[in-house]
């Protein structure tokens, strides 16, 4: 299926919905603790819930979006979206912002699961990785700007201006998709499906080795990735004494790692060969981990320890995650939404789990973050030694 070189364009916009939302307001988090009355630590609670509502709303999206198309979900999900922002800027305490914030993440949700069922509706294998790359490179804007932006923000007004900015931009989004986004899936291929058939369609996508592997690589890579996200305000602000304009500056080079390497990725692929950028880029993972977590226990390298070891493993997850993005859904063309939905569930599951455990075990220094990008980066690994050999179709040497 051809689609107009924009189109790229707007799913990255809209898939920024995700990582701008999450990283733009993290400046803030001593701010906010400072006006609604939380201990320092207690703003990563408004994180989890978060993720816990694009864990949850994922997996409604992904299945609205295979039985009414993918134009309508997404309208309705950004309208949402754009809503519950507006009441985070007005929200009176820390638990009317948890609350607002799931429900801003169930609406934003559309936003990041639907783009790849779009992607899966108009390419496979190598051009899909292709066409994942692309998206990438535009929705990696938003981790550099975000924090920098949010920074800056904080520097001319209160932390609520950052909501209201998250609003206006979820309102251009919406209006963006109801004025220009095609829908990909045409009338004939939607399902129409009641509960107990869903059901059984989402149990067997998970019963697909394939899938799983894929599925569970991505999702252990954002369980650390969102450990080094929540993790890192503390550190840096708190413990290193960053401005929020430095902590955006190191955060944006984190980010810069991660576009520049999803933007060689396709370039290897055909070279390489996917499984093996796979394993490469998971084994950098885990070694970049294990020097983190080094450094914190045993108190060495001062902030180089923690930025450049993160520099690194953000990096890989530039490699790990657009290719298992496209395995997972290799297989799942007839059900892409969903399937992208139970993926983006996982995901965000594990990255809500991440989000609990650096705020309990948060102790103003490296060490929490640390482990659990480990953990991350062991369970990512994991994931890929257990893949099924020659599990992603159309990609060259996809033998591991």
């Amino acid at each position: 299926m051809t689609y107009p070189a924009w189109l790229p364009v707007l799913l990255g916009v809209l898939t920024a919905v995700g990582p701008l939302s999450t990283d733009m307001y993290l400046p803030a988090f001593p701010a906010i603790e400072a006006s609604l009355g939380g201990r320092p630590g207690t703003a990563q609670v408004t994180l989890a819930t978060w993720f816990a509502g694009l864990a949850i709303g994922q997996i409604t999206q992904g299945s609205l979006s295979d039985r009414y198309g993918r134009r309508g979900p997404l309208v309705i999900g950004t309208a949402v979206y754009t809503l519950a922002n507006a009441g985070c800027a007005l929200a009176p305490d820390l638990l009317t912002l948890s609350v607002l914030r799931f429900v801003a993440a169930f609406g934003g949700s559309a936003s990041m699961v639907i783009p790849r069922a779009v992607v899966r509706d108009l390419a496979d294998g190598l051009a899909a990785a292709h066409l994942m790359s692309r998206l990438m490179l535009v929705m990696g804007v938003a981790p550099i700007l975000a924090p920098t932006l949010g920074g800056l923000i904080l520097g001319y007004a209160p932390w609520h201006a950052i909501f209201w900015f998250t609003a206006a931009y979820g309102g251009v989004c919406c209006v963006l998709v109801w004025r220009f986004l095609p829908d990909t899936l045409p009338p004939h291929r939607r399902m129409q499906l009641g509960f107990g058939n869903l059901a059984a369609r989402y149990a067997g996508v998970l019963r697909d080795r394939v899938f799983l592997s894929y599925a569970m690589m991505s999702g252990w890579g954002m369980f650390g990735m969102f450990a080094y996200i929540g993790g890192s305000p503390p550190v840096l602000i708190q413990r290193f004494a960053f401005s929020p304009a430095q902590y955006g500056m190191m955060f944006g080079a984190s980010a810069g790692a991660f576009i520049l390497a999803s933007q060689v990725n396709p370039r290897i692929l055909s070279r390489v060969g996917a499984a093996r950028v796979l394993r490469i880029g998971t084994m950098v993972y885990l070694a970049a981990a294990v020097t983190l977590l080094t450094c914190a226990v045993l108190d060495v390298g001062g902030v180089y320890g923690v930025v450049l070891p993160v520099v690194l493993a953000m990096g890989s997850m530039g490699f790990v995650m657009p290719n298992s993005a496209v395995g997972a859904l290799s297989r799942h063309a007839a059900q892409a939404g969903s399937a992208s939905a139970l993926m983006g569930t996982i995901g965000f599951c594990l990255a809500a789990l991440s989000g609990v455990l650096v705020g309990i075990l948060s102790d103003g220094t490296a060490r929490p973050m640390a482990l659990l990008m480990l953990a991350g980066a062991v369970g990512a690994v994991l994931a890929d030694r257990l893949r099924p050999p020659a599990s992603i179709p159309h990609m060259m040497d996809i033998a591991p």
